[in-house]
């Protein structure tokens, strides 16, 4: 099915990536100019239903890594969903401190007749970024995984 291009909804994204590309700690309260108040977001850690719980997601990101930031590199728009590829980049302020971190990810987005995100799916290649830069880590996490197989299979 294909939707003749909406100028207002194309706007809409362009204003959400600009809020996302120039995010800090200090604009985290201007997130509700492009959520709802009641938006949904959902990723691999967090699946909030509120722009507070939200706000609060990313005050978290803010106190826990160095610098984080995020550069969308593709966006589709169809009717009122989006699709935005992004990189998250990032230090960690207690591992490898001062080495860049960048992961990969996808947005799925709904947007509200007013342009607003009421849904926010995203995931990215977590797994893949942490594995690789430290094998320990890989270790742990494969023996956590076999003993949480083994705890429910008893």
């Amino acid at each position: 099915m294909t939707h003749s291009p909406n100028p207002a909804t194309h706007q809409a994204v362009s204003t959400i990536v600009q809020t996302f590309e120039t995010l800090s700690p200090e604009r985290v309260a201007q997130l509700g100019t492009i959520y709802a108040p009641d938006a949904r977001f959902k990723d691999p850690f967090n699946d909030v239903q509120s722009l507070d719980e939200i706000q609060r997601i990313f005050r978290h990101m803010y106190e826990s890594l160095e610098n984080p930031r995020f550069v969308v590199t593709g966006r589709v728009v169809e009717g009122a969903q989006c699709f935005l590829t992004w990189e998250f980049r990032f230090a960690f302020q207690k591992f490898k401190t001062g080495q860049p971190q960048c992961i990969l990810g996808a947005s799925h987005l709904v947007l509200d007749p007013q342009g607003l995100i009421v849904l926010h799916r995203s995931g990215g290649s977590l797994w893949r970024a942490l594995r690789r830069p430290n094998p320990a880590f890989a270790m742990v996490s494969a023996l956590t995984l076999a003993l949480l197989a083994a705890i429910t299979l008893l």
